[in-house]
């Protein structure tokens, strides 16, 4: 079997709903990813393999196979493949999975994984209108008229102990280490330019520089009597990313340099009601198979779709803070639903590079209680 190498990861820098990427179709937003990652490497676009691309709200400019129509809408052939997949909030990290388990299974040596997500032209939730997804048999096993991520990060607040005033503070901290990190140009390495009709796109929008727990303690709840706000959720966000992974033959045939080497990939499921707690116990599972400790490991993504989500896995795992989402998550960075995986993965591996660190880990809490969980050595 063959070893699975990230040759390099870009995104594009978040857009805040109808703010400045909203002129731009979903699928060209995504081809802005995939051309970044061919100038970026100088890869032949015909040798790539495959396209394996993630998307959550499939309808509208999002339909009829959006991986393909980015692929089409890009600089690579129309000889390349293209697959879209869904596994909720994870679905470009379970596309870099499938990227992986592909290269090292020598069936193909070269594919580009990632995803788009484009929230104010294409909704979150749209593809539901007028229909629920759960059955009655799922509804009468759950007992639940329908799973909703709202209901499930409130059980997590609640379950592990957290106040309003903690997940406040933990939204606090993600906004001032994101303002960090787009002052010291962090994110430079990751992120592609995009060119509008009057400016260049390249800074995270949604990063808010006046963010204080005053005016966090202000909002009112999602739900009435809860704990949680949009201050302390994560952002809706316009985005795309793409990672290029390679195996050793296509690494030499091609002369890469590899930015790092994939070590574990792993996902399980659990509770679909509590839903977003299963990156708690699945990050056990995946240091195991991989033979590290959680000391081992020096940096953290653990995506912030809400606060009470990275607070409780800090205080299940007993982590250390200051190794967690040092740069801001999306809270302060944006959630780009299909493209989230892909784009922490960007973050995580440069944030790596540049800090001169070894190993990251990167999970994700996704609908229907799933967890992905990636391990990577930076080279």
């Amino acid at each position: 079997m063959f070893e699975a190498f990230i040759i390099d990861a870009v995104r594009v820098a978040g857009g805040r709903r109808k703010g400045r990427l909203a002129g731009i179709h979903a699928v060209d937003l995504g081809a802005l990813s995939l051309n970044a990652i061919v100038d970026r490497t100088s890869v032949d676009p015909a040798a790539v393999d495959d396209v394996i691309f993630g998307c959550v709200t499939q309808a509208g400019e999002q339909s009829q196979h959006v991986g393909r129509n980015c692929v089409l809408a890009s600089k690579l052939p129309q000889s390349v493949p293209a697959v879209t997949i869904d596994r909720q909030c994870g679905s470009s990290q379970q596309a870099i999975h499938f990227a992986a388990q592909a290269v090292m299974s020598g069936s193909q040596d070269l594919v580009i994984a990632g995803g788009v997500e484009s929230m104010t032209r294409v909704p979150m939730n749209s593809a539901v209108i007028g229909a629920n997804p759960l059955s009655p048999h799922e509804q009468q096993r759950f007992k639940v008229e329908s799973f909703s991520q709202f209901v499930g990060a409130e059980m997590i607040a609640k379950k592990w102990g957290f106040t309003r005033e903690q997940l406040d503070q933990f939204a606090l901290e993600s906004q001032q280490r994101a303002a960090a990190a787009i002052a010291s140009g962090a994110f430079a390495d990751e992120v592609v330019k995009v060119t509008l009709n009057d400016a260049v796109h390249e800074r995270d929008e949604g990063v808010r520089l006046d963010c204080s727990l005053a005016g966090l303690a202000k909002l009112e709840p999602i739900s009435p009597g809860g704990v949680l706000t949009a201050g302390n959720s994560s952002q809706m966000c316009d985005g795309s990313s793409a990672v290029l992974i390679a195996n050793e033959r296509a690494v030499k045939a091609h002369g890469f340099k590899p930015l790092a080497r994939i070590v574990n990939l792993t996902v399980t499921a659990g509770d679909p009601v509590i839903m977003l707690e299963e990156p708690l116990y699945a990050t056990p599972k995946a240091l195991a198979r991989a033979g590290l400790r959680l000391s081992d490991i020096d940096l953290f993504e653990v995506n912030e779709a809400f606060a009470s989500v990275p607070l409780a896995w800090l205080k299940h795992l007993g982590a250390d803070p200051s190794k967690l989402n040092v740069n801001g998550g999306g809270i302060a960075l944006g959630h780009p639903l299909g493209a989230t995986g892909g784009k922490l993965m960007a973050t995580l591996v440069h944030a790596l590079r540049r800090r001169r660190l070894r190993y990251g880990l990167q999970t994700m809490c996704e609908g229907g209680g799933i967890a992905n969980v990636t391990i990577i050595e930076a080279l």
